[in-house]
């Protein structure tokens, strides 16, 4: 009777030390990457989807109708019986000698994909047949270990996961930029449903804020939605975030969160995805690895919004051009001066903290000066935000005045009695995890680090 292997647990049994000579006949599963042969002797490179790397299968005029294993090809399933043999002289440290190998799902020949480099355009346009190759064979099982790290990360810690709403009738950003749900057929399309106009939801922190008030420490997970036009490489119009939230927490607090998550993450990615990450330093940005380590072994660095205003100015009075040169107490930050920041400046990550209030979400805490909140981003070399948080704002009257002020009081009633219902100080940030993915990779288009993405005039599949 065969043994039935996969290359993930062939790899680790014999990285650690175990003796697969004595396996006996072994069976495993997978799609041929590349056959190529020379008449007597045949490879075949096989992946079967459990590791990056593949296993290498030989088959001679011994196996079984070799003339028609010679003309399988590229992405056919296959069944492969045999002996596994070690190999220590060759590359790969153990290959299989096939006894049969059975072809299980042919390939028409118009296939799109072969062994030849493909630009990350073309790939968009088939996304799903795009997992199948080498650089999306590695971005997707590092985004499959990075939820992992995320999850890890804080339940470790004991923080409770929240399941948010999608659908909802506030926009937490006040923003606008939400999609509408509607009902077809109907004579009020947008009311009939719920009785009220209803969104996809931009953001769960208002929900588990809530969460927070009653568990202390808590975060949501999940996919949210923005209706923005924003044709970059930066922007989707449904992406995942993570969204912690923790009571009796200030800006410091918030800040040591969020700095030993992101160095939690990176570590556990580095140490799970070794070969992924060694293809991406190698493949799509050189030294991106040491770049990570780097932030491993790096203080993060806190910085005054008002100082790295200071900076800029100095900068472009020295010479420095920035596309936008007119720098100013008060404006928002393009992604060149983040990244000026932390590259030129500081030289690791930075937290830019305490901005001024008209440019921040209104439910962060008001600093003392009447002019900034209490909100922090956390910049990077190589990509500029990754991370956005803040204290919220826990006294009631003047987070009312605000939400009067901006007029997005009503349907947020239940917001504002959690002040006044047991409120305490309480912090929390977000985390674009596409983004996050995108920062580890070195991929730089968050299409690429989708599944299926979802931008402006763009929805095929």
């Amino acid at each position: 009777m065969s043994t039935i292997i996969d290359v993930r647990t062939t790899y680790e049994a014999f990285a650690n030390g175990a003796d697969l000579s004595n396996l006996g006949e072994v069976e495993i599963y997978g799609w041929a990457r590349t056959n190529r042969n020379s008449g007597q002797i045949g490879f075949i490179e096989l992946h079967d989807g459990t590791a990056f790397k593949s296993i290498q299968v030989v088959y001679s005029n011994d196996t079984d109708n070799y003339d028609a294993v010679a003309h399988i090809t590229t992405a056919a399933a296959v069944k492969v019986t045999g002996t596994l043999v070690m190999t220590p002289e060759m590359k790969q440290p153990f290959e299989i000698h096939a006894k049969t190998v059975e072809l299980l799902g042919d390939v028409s020949e118009d296939y799109p994909l072969q062994k030849k480099r493909t630009s990350l355009e073309f790939l968009r346009e088939i996304a799903y047949l795009r997992p199948r190759a080498n650089t999306f064979q590695a971005v997707f099982r590092v985004r499959s270990v990075l939820a992992m790290a995320v999850h890890s990360f804080f339940q470790e810690r004991g923080f409770v996961y929240v399941h948010t709403p999608e659908i909802t009738g506030n926009d937490a950003e006040g923003a606008g930029s939400v999609f509408t749900i509607s009902t077809e057929g109907t004579p009020h399309p947008y009311t009939d449903f719920f009785g009220t106009k209803a969104s996809l939801t931009v953001s769960g922190q208002l929900h588990v804020e809530a969460f927070a008030l009653a568990f202390k420490d808590v975060y949501t997970f999940g996919p949210t939605f923005r209706a923005e036009k924003s044709n970059t490489k930066r922007h989707a119009s449904e992406f995942w975030m993570i969204e912690p939230e923790m009571a009796f927490t200030d800006l410091n607090g918030d800040m040591e969160c969020i700095e030993a998550c992101i160095k939690y993450c990176i570590r556990y990615v580095l140490e799970k995805c070794p070969d992924e990450m060694a293809f991406f330093s190698t493949w799509i940005e050189k030294g991106r690895m040491d770049q990570l380590n780097a932030v491993l072994n790096t203080p993060f660095t806190r910085m005054e919004y008002t100082d790295g205003i200071k900076l800029l100015q100095e900068a472009v009075k020295n010479g420095h051009k920035f596309d936008y040169n007119k720098i100013e107490w008060g404006m928002d930050l393009q992604s060149e001066h983040e990244r000026y920041l932390t590259e030129e400046v500081v030289k690791g990550p930075t937290f830019l903290i305490n901005y001024p209030k008209e440019i921040k979400a209104f439910y962060m805490r008001e600093n003392d000066d009447g002019k900034t909140v209490a909100a922090c981003d956390l910049l990077v070399p190589g990509e500029g935000e990754i991370v956005g948080g803040s204290q919220r704002e826990e006294r009631y009257d003047i987070l009312k005045a605000k939400m009067d002020k901006l007029g997005n009081t009503q349907g947020l009633e239940w917001y504002l009695n959690l002040r006044k219902y047991g409120g305490c100080k309480h912090a929390g940030f977000g985390i674009g995890f596409d983004r996050l993915l995108m920062y580890i990779t070195g991929i730089d288009n968050i299409r690429d680090t989708e599944p299926y993405p979802r931008t402006s005039n763009a929805l095929k599949y």
